[in-house]
């Protein structure tokens, strides 16, 4: 008979993080070892971990920082929470944008562009809130029950759901075409 203990961990963090790269490490940091420590399966962490990094790095690039700071200055604000019903919430504010924040549809040489794509193929749910004036929050169910034995499950298919055309299905290219010229 195995026994099994289950460490609490904390019902919130939150914390301000500066408006650049400098902080995203620290926050993911952050979050993996609270989580850790709070006994949540390891499988589930780097999907939170994951998904701070591409939230934070959204609203540095296409946020401003929060209150009257000028971009690169001040902060925007991360959090996470383990709610009652054992769901993982994930949420970065920023001061907003110039558009809502919304998945694209990026070309497939494109350096950009995917990273709500990826929160959308790892995550349960998602959504923006943008009640508050000067403020938009991007906030993600990571799982809704992180002690499952199947929490992380969405990986399983996840290249399936973000992958992009085959360069042969892309109509229009005629690679084979421009070659047979050639000769």
């Amino acid at each position: 008979m195995a026994l099994v203990v289950a460490q609490e961990v904390p019902t919130s963090s939150s914390m301000a993080v500066p408006h650049g790269p400098a902080g995203v490490g620290r926050a993911r940091h952050r979050m993996r070892t609270q989580l850790r420590e709070g006994g949540v399966p390891d499988q589930v962490i780097d999907d939170a971990v994951l998904i701070l990094s591409e939230l934070l790095s959204n609203a540095c690039k296409h946020g401003r920082p929060l209150g009257d700071a000028q971009a690169g200055d001040g902060d925007v604000r991360a959090a996470w929470r383990l709610d009652q019903q054992g769901r993982l919430v994930v949420e970065v504010t920023d001061g907003g944008g110039p558009t809502r924040p919304a998945p694209s549809t990026p070309s497939v040489t494109a350096h950009g562009g995917r990273g709500l794509n990826i929160i959308a193929a790892l995550a349960d749910d998602w959504g923006v809130r943008d009640e508050v004036p000067g403020e938009v929050t991007v906030w993600v169910v990571v799982h809704a029950a992180v002690y499952d034995r199947d929490a992380g499950h969405r990986r399983d298919d996840f290249a399936a759901r973000v992958a992009a055309p085959a360069v042969a299905d892309i109509p229009g290219l005629g690679f084979a075409d421009a070659f047979d010229e050639l000769d």
